[in-house]
Parts: C-alpha cells; structure tokens; sequence
C-alpha cells in the first residue's frame, strides 16, 4: 500500500509539472525552451486579445501592470527597497507603469512616478488620478540622475515598449538618462527602453537592466545573450490556450496562484 502511494505520488507531481497544476513546487529558473516573439507577432499576439478575445486596453493593463508589480516585489522586496520611483512613457508601456505604481503602494512600498508626457485621453488620465488618491508621489521634475541615490532603491523603467522607433525626442531625454546614469537597480517593463526589441541593445550607451518584466511573452531582445545577468520574469496568465497554441509560445508553468513566473536566475 505504501508503495502504491508513493508511486502515486510521484505519477501526480509529474502530470502537475505537465499541465502546469498548483502542486508543483520549488523554484523555476529555465528560458532554455521558450519561444521569443519578434516585433510584428506581438503586435499581431495583441491585436488578437483584442479583437477575438475582446480584451479591453485598460483589462490588459490592468493585468500587465500587477504582474509588474508581482515581479519587482519578488526580486526587490519593500522591506529592503523601500522607496522606488517609476518613469512612465506616453503610451501603453506608461500605462502599465502606472498600474504598477497603485499596486507597488498597496504593497508597501513608498512610490513616486515621473510622467514627462502624458497621454490626453480618459484611461490615462484616470490611471494617474488613481495613483495621487493612493499617495503615489507625481515628480514634475527630476534631479540629476546622480542625485536620484539619495531618494530612491530601485527604477522601474515603464518609459518604451516595443513600439519604440528613435530617436528619443527631447522631452523624455531626461527621463532615460535618470534610467541610465542613476547606479540604482532598473527594473524594465517588457522592453528596456531605448532596445530594438529584436535585436537588443544597440549603442555603446544602453540601458542594462537589473531585471525585467516580459509581458504576454518575452521579445527577441529578452534572449540571455542580450540580457546577461539580468533576472527575467514573464508575466502573462492572462493569455487564453488558443493564444498560447497559434504563437508556439511553449511557456513554463505558474506555480499556484503566482501571476510571475522566473525565467532565469
């Protein structure tokens, strides 16, 4: 009897670690077989959500941004990195950062966001409403990068997506040289900003994140030759099978109720 339980068991934690079920446990730390999507399939994985799966912008936001939040807190705990500053872009990469800067307060942790321009429309709008009713910091003006030591722990670059095309245009200059030059930890946002999202870095001057958040699924530039000793966390249950099936995305298990999952160590 005892031998039918262990074989039992063993048989069960390996279905579990097949299809991804609450019992597997320890820690995941592998990217050796994951597929990266180069720029114009994740915007076509996008316009999918959208269109047959009727996810709203704000839903995904919604999503990408805890999953943010799930992953600096992971790697960079509020016991230990109390104060954080997060620089937002104009678009949905801004957006995600801003949810994650609600989310990071309810967390514990005291937070500021840079928001250099920002988007006229509704949804952002009420995002960075939200994030000044929580006691979210609004920064107009940022120091000297240099000077960012003496009131922060960690960046969290929420500035590019993959939609960035350069140049940099002069308003948000200041906002990537804090990112840049500040010697804090950068926790990047789907893409470190500045990258070609298939090619990674591509000047002397690039970012190197200490960390960073994919979304949905990790770009090309999020390959380990480009990302070095960066930890890398992919956020994206929300994906639907069908998703995950078309795009071959072949992506590791969450363990139990995580919304992050550690691709490498």
């Amino acid at each position: 009897m005892l031998l039918f339980r262990l074989f039992g068991s063993a048989l069960l934690l390996r279905v579990g670690n097949v299809f991804g079920g609450g019992i597997m446990t320890g820690k995941q730390c592998s990217s050796s077989s994951i597929r990266y999507l180069n720029q114009s399939e994740a915007v076509a994985l996008d316009q999918d959500l959208f269109n047959e799966y009727k996810f709203s912008v704000d839903q995904l936001m919604e999503l990408a941004g805890l999953s943010v939040a799930m992953a600096v807190a992971k790697v960079y705990p509020p016991s230990l990195y109390k104060s954080s500053l997060i620089v937002c872009g104009p678009g949905n990469n801004g957006g995600d950062g801003l949810v994650a800067a609600r989310h990071m307060k309810l967390f514990g942790y005291k937070v500021a966001v840079h928001y250099p321009k920002r988007t006229p429309r509704p949804l952002y709008e009420n995002l960075l409403h939200q994030c000044k009713n929580f006691g979210v910091d609004i920064v107009e003006q940022l120091p000297h990068p240099k000077d960012l030591i003496n009131d922060y722990n960690i960046l969290v670059d929420a500035l590019f997506g993959f939609s960035f095309k350069p140049p940099v245009r002069d308003e948000l200059k200041p906002a990537l040289d804090a990112l840049l030059d500040s010697g804090l930890p950068v926790c990047s946002v789907d893409i470190p900003s500045g990258w070609d999202v298939e090619n990674g870095p591509n000047t002397d001057r690039a970012l190197k994140p200490a960390l960073l958040i994919s979304l949905s699924a990790p770009k090309l530039c999020a390959k380990p030759e480009f990302l070095g000793d960066a930890k890398h966390y992919l956020g994206g249950r929300f994906l639907p099978l069908g998703i995950i099936t078309k795009y071959k995305l072949n992506l590791p298990p969450y363990l139990e109720q995580e919304q992050v999952v550690q691709l490498s160590c």
